[in-house]
């Protein structure tokens, strides 16, 4: 039976003071887009941390109708802060949509953030001055893989106008949204086709709804472009559910049928969706891709498949067609090392080691192994001083954010913060960092710690609040505690009342049918779903459920992939033989949960190291994960 400490049956929140109430309801009335109610209670002392707020807020209600003497003030007055920059880019968008150049070109330099839409507008003003090269960089438009927000369509609709795009750009561009299962755009990037290029609408709806209905019974005209992209999008439409099906489409009539180039590009698109559901023959059908175009996830996917399959030479080819941006990723610059180890060039493989060994991040760990050594954590620590920590403080960004986490305004504080800390040196990093740390706000503690470039603080970058609490839970369930922590780390950052999207709750995570199953099957009494976030019963819960998972897996990486994709997803993504740990995490088809199983487990390296306990190396912690076996044990009651 768990033992946890009752909660304080007589807690209640405090009763907000009237200044913060009146705040929160502004901040409601801006949100429901009430402008008089706003005005009801937007009367902040003039001196308030968050007194530009309702300002703020005023204006983007009103935007459209408001003069621009009233902006610029706001603009001028705000400068350099967040809300300035917000408003801007909001200001720069009705600009472009007014076509005022003049302004929009003024206040352009002045703003921080990236922003497609406002790049746009950019380019519309550029053309206005027959500026001709804005052509040429604004063909990287058609390559968004998404709707067009409106100043890009504008834009569109202009180098459409001027001739500057083709037939083949528009086919280009639809297909890059058929891909992404981008529907709507698909259709609206269609209207801009000419007349003899037109597609059967009916024959585009069945290919969505339909694809096996019309894959059955192919066009007789496959020589007519729009017909074959309607077919070509029934296949990936098919392909995205069931690659299998759609490979044997394409090994059927459809490919004697069509141009190599389109089949080609089939079974780039057919392996891809294979790679990605660990399909075996997938690496077999990349090679049927042949010479086809492949995006740098494509490739991405190809390595991986070829790194189930144990085939070293496809893995460096993949990454050898990547872009130059995707081939530096840590990921494909470790694994290049290891196949040119394993083909005998141990000089290659230790150039591609070196340039990663050291990182503070999963392969960075990995290729320093490689090269004989276990990446210890940097030391000294910097500890920011108190006059440095009282700098911080008079940040106006930095105290504005601290004072919307303690009003529980997390999205808009942490929005505050990340602009405040923008561009500044290790010294101020860990002295906002250690600011955090005090005011109790970890997550932006560590993720702040974690900017540093030469001078690091890793008890804060690998902070262990509650550390008391997890060593006993811990220990009282068999589990390392330095794992724990990582995987703490990972999921909640320690903030205590953290919630997800789905409905987790907590220091670990849990969801309201597990924690009610655990707390049923430790014996827990008294449970109630409010009681999840209390920290000694979070804590007892989640590693109560780790351990159970662990038990039934075998494996901490397979139990760290179960934690956040469940335990049959993470048995599922195992091999038909034993698989080396690095290859299972790597391969993990889940982006969320691959990424999650790395931190998690290049945590758990620090943590080890900051709390005193044993070193082991992270190969050895990865292990092999075992080959799926027929008729093993399995916990079906485990959610």
């Amino acid at each position: 039976m768990l033992a946890i400490v009752a909660a304080d049956a007589g807690f209640a929140a405090p009763k907000l003071a009237p200044v913060d109430e009146a705040f929160l309801k502004a901040y409601d009335a801006f949100r429901a887009g009430d402008p008089l109610k706003l005005q009801k209670f937007s009367s902040l002392p003039a001196r308030h941390v968050l007194a530009p707020y309702p300002e703020y807020w005023r204006l983007k209600l009103q935007l459209e109708e408001m003069h621009d003497a009233d902006v610029r003030a706001f603009l001028e007055l705000q400068a350099g802060s967040y809300l300035a920059d917000r408003l801007r880019a909001d200001w720069l968008k009705e600009l472009g949509k007014r076509g005022d150049w003049q302004s929009f070109d003024r206040e352009l330099p002045l703003l921080a953030q990236d922003d497609l839409e406002i790049r746009c507008y950019d380019w519309l003003s550029r053309l206005t001055r027959a500026d001709e090269g804005a052509h040429e960089e604004a063909r990287a438009i058609w390559l968004e893989p998404r709707e067009l927000p409106d100043g890009c369509q504008a834009l569109a609709n202009r180098m459409i106008d001027a001739g500057r795009v083709s037939v083949d750009d528009v086919w280009r561009r639809v297909r890059l949204l058929f891909e992404n299962g981008q529907l709507s755009a698909a259709r609206r990037a269609l209207v801009h086709l000419p007349a003899s290029e037109k597609h059967d609408e009916a024959q585009l709806n069945q290919a969505a709804t339909a694809p096996r209905k019309l894959l059955a019974s192919l066009p007789r005209n496959l020589g007519r472009r729009a017909v074959r992209e309607m077919t070509l999008f029934a296949v990936l439409r098919l392909g995205r559910n069931d690659p299998e099906a759609a490979v044997e489409v394409l090994r059927g009539k459809l490919g004697e049928r069509l141009p190599a180039e389109d089949v080609q590009y089939l079974w780039g698109r057919l392996a891809y969706e294979g790679a990605r559901r660990l399909v075996p023959e997938a690496h077999e059908w990349y090679r049927l891709a042949d010479s086809a175009a492949l995006s740098d996830e494509q490739l991405a996917w190809k390595a991986r498949a070829a790194l189930r399959a144990a085939d070293w030479q496809v893995v460096r080819d993949a990454i050898d067609r990547m872009s130059v941006s995707a081939r530096q990723d840590p990921a494909w610059t470790y694994w290049y090392g290891r196949a040119l180890g394993v083909q005998g060039r141990e000089d290659g493989a230790r150039a591609y080691f070196l340039r990663i060994s050291g990182q503070p991040n999963f392969y960075g760990l990995l290729a320093a192994e490689e090269l004989g050594a276990i990446a210890g954590v940097p030391e000294p620590y910097h500890v920011a001083s108190d006059a440095e920590v009282e700098a911080a403080n008079g940040n106006p960004g930095l105290a504005r954010a601290l004072e919307l986490y303690r009003l529980d305004l997390r999205i808009e504080a942490t929005r505050e913060w990340v602009f405040a800390i923008r561009g500044m040196g290790d010294a101020q990093l860990l002295a906002a960092a250690e600011l955090a740390r005090r005011a109790e706000i970890f997550d932006r503690a560590i993720n702040t710690a974690d900017r540093t470039a030469h001078r690091h603080n890793y008890q804060v970058r690998f902070l262990a609040p509650f550390k008391e609490v997890f060593g006993e839970h811990a220990r009282s369930a068999g589990l390392e505690e330095a794992w724990v922590l990582g995987l703490v780390r990972q999921e909640s950052r320690f903030i205590v009342n953290a919630r997800s999207s789905a409905g987790a709750r907590g220091l670990m995570q849990l969801m309201p049918a597990t924690a009610r199953w655990v707390a049923k099957r430790s014996g827990l009494r008294n449970f109630t779903q409010a009681r999840v976030a209390e920290v000694p019963v979070n804590v007892a819960l989640g590693t109560n459920y780790l351990k159970l998972v662990l038990d039934d897996l075998g494996h901490m990486v397979l139990a760290s992939a179960a934690y956040n994709a469940g335990p049959g997803r993470a048995r599922r993504w195992r091999d038909a033989r034993p698989l080396e740990g690095a290859i299972y995490a790597e391969t993990i088809p889940f982006n969320e949960t691959r990424d999650y199983v790395k931190k998690v487990m290049s945590n758990t390296m620090y943590y080890s190291q900051l709390i005193g306990g044993k070193l082991i190396p992270l190969k050895d912690r990865l292990g092999l994960i075992p080959a799926k076996a027929a008729g093993e044990h399995v916990n079906e009651e485990l959610p």
